[in-house]
Parts: structure tokens; sequence; C-alpha cells
């Protein structure tokens, strides 16, 4: 049973700025809900009010911006993002990985922002938005920040927001649109499941971009690697980055195993020639 909480609704942003600077801590804001919900069911989390931040203009949008890229509202959901006409013709790596997040029916409720918030080293989101360069707008009472992806995991469920913050928006920039990318993810069931471990690999221009997820205490984006570099050397490059450990769904070894495999058949896939 869901223990007791005020639940507030804001229509504008500088309602729900003063709203969050006011509970401070206390407060938890709502996108999908489908991790809020959870954690104050399992007593993870004791709100004293929950902020519901669906009616703020804008937050159920997806544009593209020339000159800015694509602009993902904090309330779109990942079903919405995959049947983005714009996201399929410019971004179809995001619109792989969100078909890989949950079920049909969670991806109803589930935003890309939430996904990536929630600070889990397994956010399906999390390997193909990095390698794309996104960043998060965020906005507090004290202004307006952009903090790019790949500064804002600092943990299991840690990042760089601050109590009292919002993000609006993800951007990710147009200088990606030609990258030639894929993502594959190994989990322990045919269906729906979170990720064992997760790959997102591109090719833009000379080099190859590759981030992992659920290797490390936060989804790991490395430094880009020469496409002319030996497969082998790829694949060292990128098992020295990780630190994956054993859990319920998998040993560290496995999971090393399958992130060398879907290296192996990216780099394939991408038109790589293993030498």
């Amino acid at each position: 049973m869901l223990r007791q909480f005020k639940y507030l609704a804001p229509t504008s942003e500088e309602e729900l700025l003063k709203l969050l600077a006011s509970y401070g801590e206390k407060a938890k804001l709502l996108a999908g809900g489908t991790n809020v919900f959870v954690d104050i069911r399992s007593d993870l989390q004791r709100p004293d009010c929950v902020v519901d931040v669906k009616k703020i203009p804008g937050v159920k949008e997806i544009s593209f911006i020339p000159g800015t890229g694509l602009v993902i509202g904090a309330a779109v959901t990942c079903n919405e993002l995959i049947e983005s006409k714009v996201v399929e013709e410019k971004y179809p790596l995001l619109q792989a990985a969100a078909k890989e997040l949950a079920s049909y029916q969670i991806r109803n409720r589930a935003t890309v922002t939430g996904n990536i918030c929630y600070g889990s080293p397994a956010a399906d989101m999390a390997p193909a938005l990095l390698i794309l360069d996104a960043r998060l707008k965020v906005l507090s009472i004290a202004g307006e920040e952009d903090i790019p992806l790949k500064n804002f995991f600092k943990g299991v469920r840690k990042t760089a927001l601050n109590t009292g913050d919002f993000v609006k928006s993800i951007i990710v920039p147009e200088e990606y649109i030609s990258m030639k990318a894929l993502y594959k993810k190994s989990k322990r069931v045919k269906g729906h499941d979170l990720t064992i471990s997760g790959v997102a690999m591109g090719k833009v221009r000379d080099v190859f971009r590759i981030a992992i997820g659920s290797c490390a205490p936060v989804p790991v984006l490395l430094d880009e690697i020469p496409v002319s570099a030996p497969l082998s050397e790829i694949i060292d490059h990128v098992i020295k980055a990780i630190s994956p450990i054993d859990d319920l769904r998998g040993s560290s070894e496995y999971r090393k195993h399958m992130v060398e495999v879907y290296i192996k058949r990216i780099y394939e896939e991408l038109g790589g020639t293993s030498r």
C-alpha cells in the first residue's frame, strides 16, 4: 500500500520551480511514474509530495530545431520517441534503444528523461544518448544550466542533479545525425528484462564512438577510437574501460564476454573487417 503524500500538478515552470524549492528533498518529480511509484511502494522513497510535471508547457514535445538538434521534452514517453518520424529519420539509434526498454505497456508511461534521471547503470537510453553527445537542460529556482550527459552520472542512482532541479529536456546535437550506429543488449529472457550488458557503437567520420551500460557504477562513454584500429585493439580498449560486477542477473565474466560479442557484431555490421 502506498504511503500518503500530496499530489501537486503545476501548470508553469515558475510554479514548478517554486514548489521544488519549497519542499526540497521531500518532493519527488513525476513524469511517467514507473520508477518513483515502485520506490514509494517499496518504502525506498518517502516524499511529502509528488509533483507531476506533465502540465508544464512543452514537456510532451519532440522537435528538431536546425542549429540546435533534437529536443526531447521531460515527459516524452519511450513509445512516443519510437513513433516519432523525425527520430526515425535522423536518430534511429534512439529508437533502437527505446525498443529495448521494458515492455510496450511500460513504455507507454516510462519517459526518456526519467530513464536517465533515475541514475541506473543499466538505463537503456544512456549508452545511445552518450554516443550522440546529448546534454540536459536543467532548470532550478537559481536559473538554467546545460549539463553534458557524459558528466551527469556520478554513481549508482547518483547524478549531477541537485535538490530542486528539473530536467526540462534532453538535447541531441546535429553533429551525429549521419552516424551509423547500433545498440545491442543482453538480458536473461527473450522478452523484456533489465540489461545485463548493453553496447551502443557508432561510426562517424574516421572514428568509432562507444558507450557501455550495466558494466560499471555508471554508463561508460569511451574515448573515440580510430576506425582503422584492429578489432582486437578496440575490444581491449573497451574491456579496460569497464568494471562489471557479479549479481543475480549475471557474472562479471559473462558481462565482459557479451560486451566483446556485441562489439564484434556491431563492428562487422558497420562494415569493419576483422583482422
